[in-house]
């Protein structure tokens, strides 16, 4: 079964490391850590200042907007009824030709609509010809007179009063029609000021109603987002404490789902990188033991006697100081690439020319361990220009034609090809070798890694020309694709701009 992997900068987004502080510490997690208020509570004092919030913004505007509308509201109606009224007397008037009693008396019709009203009909010297209230008070005969009735008192302020001018046929103003609620100084009869009361109380409950509600819901929402996250703070402490294998196995579409995945792969990532780590030291050790091992048997060996010192046993200890000084130097190459002290020589190359003279100048080693190796130009005019290094880019396909080399069986297949796509140039090493593991693929380019099917052959590498190769694609802001197959061979491509986006040198 085939897989295939990418790597490089372009491929993926790395956070840049924070400043180095001059001190640092660490400890274990405490048993019984400082608590603060739960996340759940303050997100359930939230929901509920919410719905009180909103329900006093709604009462303000209404005490601002609606009682104002209200209050205009009544009086309006007040109005028209004041108007309506003296309309009418204002006709009967024209009939008559006379203001009295009789006349204002229609004002009769008015008082009919509520009995919290009070209706006044006086003339323009002020005196009082009709008053609705005189109907419902007592009277006393004095000298067998009907004593005079008092008329009800008018507001002291004019807002609390309405009135409309009765007019002759003529135009002249010649009375009044007054109305007022009574015992109000706002216009408001006992149902209207029951209304708004019974509206700022519907106000109050539903905001009561809303606070619970918001507190419900807030308790049940707040549980559902702060349950995953406790999951993911307790794998977290679980990972800090040397269980790499904790998980919190929370998943999901939203950000908390998105959240517990990305842990989880971060945490596999860590695991899988202190596993490299461990395997990693005791590479090192093996990569340097084996020279070393062999240099001290045959020194302690000739100082023995056992061996002579001639030749070419003095080669035998060469061979392996020259093995040494390979593994240093590749280590202090790959060293240097990643921190950026490598100078990257950007240049305009003939990549067409550059990479059909490695492939003819490495045509005769491919020769001589049986293997057919070939350049394969798929450029439109079989010319391509790009802003590279052009070292340092050689360098890193002779790294891969070296890997192909390495592990490719006797009679087999390695093809080089060069082709553009888009803004990119592709250079592929393709081979029939023995293949790579589906799950070694991503650890490929780590440091003196091969994979066990590898590692059984003699003919394995310093374990760090894949490492240099893509820390120098990674210089050159490009990405390497990795495709292999067990026992079907393995085939890597190249990917890196044509125009020098160069990757900063200041990490």
């Amino acid at each position: 079964m085939s897989a295939r992997f990418v790597t490089g900068e372009r491929a993926r987004h790395e956070d840049s490391p924070s400043p180095a502080s001059s001190s640092a510490s660490w400890n274990t997690i405490k048993p019984r850590p400082k608590r603060g208020r739960p996340f759940a509570t303050r997100l359930t004092f939230a929901f509920a200042l919410t719905a009180i919030m909103t329900a006093a913004v709604l009462a303000i505007v209404l005490a601002v907007v609606w009682e104002g509308q209200f209050m205009a509201y009544t009086r309006q109606n007040m109005q028209a009824v004041a108007d309506s009224t003296a309309g009418v007397i204002s006709d009967a008037y024209a009939r008559t030709g006379e203001l009295d009693e009789e006349v204002a008396s229609v004002a009769g019709s008015a008082s009919a609509i509520s009995s919290e009203i009070v209706v006044q009909v006086v003339t323009v010297d002020g005196d009082v010809l009709y008053d609705d209230t005189w109907a419902a008070s007592t009277t006393h005969a004095i000298d067998g007179r009907v004593a005079p009735q008092t008329p009800a008192t008018a507001p002291a302020s004019e807002g609390a009063m309405v009135s409309a001018d009765i007019t002759s046929p003529s135009g002249d103003v010649v009375g009044y029609v007054r109305l007022w609620a009574l015992g109000s100084e706002a216009l408001l009869t006992k149902a209207d000021t029951a209304f708004r009361a019974n509206s700022y109380g519907a106000i109050a409950t539903a905001a009561a109603i809303a606070a619970i509600l918001a507190c419900v819901i807030g308790y049940f929402v707040s549980r559902s987002v702060a349950h995953p996250i406790q999951r993911i703070t307790s794998t977290a402490k679980q990972i800090r404490n040397g269980d790499l294998t904790a998980r919190s196995g929370v998943t999901g579409t939203d950000e908390v789902g998105q959240l517990g995945e990305t842990f989880d792969d971060m945490a596999g990532t860590i695991e899988r990188d202190l596993k490299l780590e461990h395997r990693l030291t005791g590479d090192v050790a093996h990569e340097l033991r084996t020279p070393l091992m062999a240099m001290q048997a045959t020194v302690e060996a000739m100082q023995d006697g056992v061996l002579p010192a001639d030749d070419e046993h003095l080669e035998v200890v060469a061979g392996e100081v020259r093995r040494l000084s390979r593994l240093i130097d590749a280590m202090l190459k790959l060293s240097r690439l990643e921190n950026g002290t490598t100078e990257l020589k950007v240049e305009r190359t003939d990549l067409v020319y550059l990479v059909k003279s490695l492939v003819s100048s490495q045509h005769q080693l491919f020769h001589e361990r049986g293997l057919h190796l070939r350049f394969v130009d798929e450029t439109p005019h079989h010319e391509l220009y790009a802003d590279v290094d052009p070292d340092l880019l050689r360098e890193a396909i002779v790294n891969l034609m070296s890997n192909a080399l390495r592990y490719t069986n006797a009679d087999g297949w390695v093809k080089v090809s060069l082709r553009q796509d888009r803004s990119d140039f592709l250079v592929g090493v393709q081979d029939t070798g023995i293949g790579i593991a589906k799950e070694d693929i991503p650890q490929t380019f780590a440091r003196f890694w091969r994979s066990d099917v590898s590692r059984e052959r003699v003919s394995g590498g310093l374990g760090v020309g894949l490492a240099i190769t893509k820390e120098i694609v990674d210089r050159h802001n490009g990405t390497i694709l990795v495709e292999s197959e067990l026992g079907r061979g393995t085939t890597f491509t190249l990917r890196i701009p044509l125009r020098g986006q160069r990757k900063q040198q200041d990490r």
